[in-house]
């Protein structure tokens, strides 16, 4: 099927949401479950704790006695409350990563205390959409506090003037409100986005939106899914690869299958490159990710780079790409932000 569609649903009793392109899975959100650490972009007020000396942090007291790791620790007072914003998930038995650098953010506006400023996203460059969202933005944060800035995202050049107005006005009156409830103990003020949420928010606009009972039925996203639960990866035409987590990394091993010509292993691992974050954001996989690629010559490594860096473009800082090793792997270093699919669907 040609064009994109945005399905809403349920796995296992859990929300969903898939984003299919030409009948490509593109993307697919679900929810982690109440045993799950927190998401990111969950805000808490925590207490402080005791700084890590040689580690340049310090673990702060969040609610029901789990604790927190806030990197550097300037400012810090033991005892005293204190908001943080979770960052990315938390590794087992890891405290929960945070920091004081608060952002509320939804489709439109994303309100930063402590970061003054009006912005607006440098995909918009045209004149007139420019000067439209730069009277929005000044009317929306008119008597705010001089410390508060807003950023309008790229989605704001197609929509109504009126929905970024709210978005706004929604945004500074959330930040206003749990800037002023700092004190007191430790407490989830605001709960990161679930999968419909960050779909509506993230996500950009689709041909088809379907949130029916059958969304997922219409779609055919339990078979999407399915495939994306296979650890084999098969590329068009000739080569595939392996893409299996273990406990330490992600392991990426890239093979030329049935064709023996001398490019073989440049067009695998070319492949492999431009598929490879569509992978990783399906497959919720992040952390440590070493790729065993496909013999080719040395002289090869720099088109394979080049590949690999214009397909993690639109990763922003997420993703480090690393380098390579001296047994010729190469390692990329990704945040994570999501948990793996396959932890959540049994």
């Amino acid at each position: 099927m040609k064009g994109s569609v945005i399905a809403l649903g349920e796995v296992q009793g859990k929300r969903a949401a898939a984003w299919i392109v030409d009948g490509r899975l593109e993307d697919f959100l679900i929810d982690a479950g109440e045993d799950a650490p927190p998401a990111p972009g969950s805000i808490f007020r925590a207490r402080g704790g005791r700084s890590l000396k040689g580690m340049g942090g310090a673990l702060l007291d969040l609610p029901d006695g789990e604790k927190a790791y806030l990197r550097g620790n300037k400012g810090l007072k033991p005892g005293a409350p204190m908001l943080v914003q979770v960052t990315h998930i938390a590794e087992e038995g890891k405290a929960v990563p945070v920091t004081t650098r608060l952002l509320f953010k939804s489709k439109y506006a994303i309100v930063t205390p402590d970061a003054p400023g009006l912005n607006i996203s440098r995909q918009i460059t045209e004149d007139e959409h420019l000067m439209r969202l730069h009277d929005l933005a000044s009317e929306g944060m008119e008597g705010a506090d001089e410390a508060m800035g807003l950023i309008l995202r790229s989605a704001c050049e197609s929509a109504a003037s009126e929905a970024i107005a709210e978005d706004i006005a929604a945004m500074r009156e959330l930040a206003e409100a749990v800037l002023a409830d700092e004190a007191g103990e430790p407490e989830l003020l605001v709960a990161g986005a679930d999968a419909w949420e960050a779909a509506w928010r993230d996500w950009p606009e689709a041909d088809v939106f379907d949130d029916s009972e059958d969304a997922f039925d219409n779609h055919g996203v339990h078979e999407l899914i399915d495939a994306t639960l296979d650890v084999r990866v098969p590329f068009k035409g000739a080569g595939y690869a392996f893409i299996e987590p273990t406990r330490a990394m992600v392991a990426v091993d890239v093979n030329t299958g049935g064709d023996f010509s001398p490019a073989a292993g440049l067009k695998a691992n070319i492949a492999l490159a431009r598929d490879l974050p569509r992978q990783l954001r399906v497959r919720g996989l992040a952390g440590q990710i070493t790729i065993e690629l496909a013999p080719m010559a040395k002289k090869d490594r720099r088109q394979f780079e080049q590949s690999l860096k214009a397909a993690f473009k639109s990763e922003g800082n997420d993703t480090v790409l690393a380098g390579w090793t001296p047994l010729g792997n190469f390692e990329i270093q990704k945040k994570r932000t999501r948990m793996p699919i396959a932890e959540l669907i049994s």
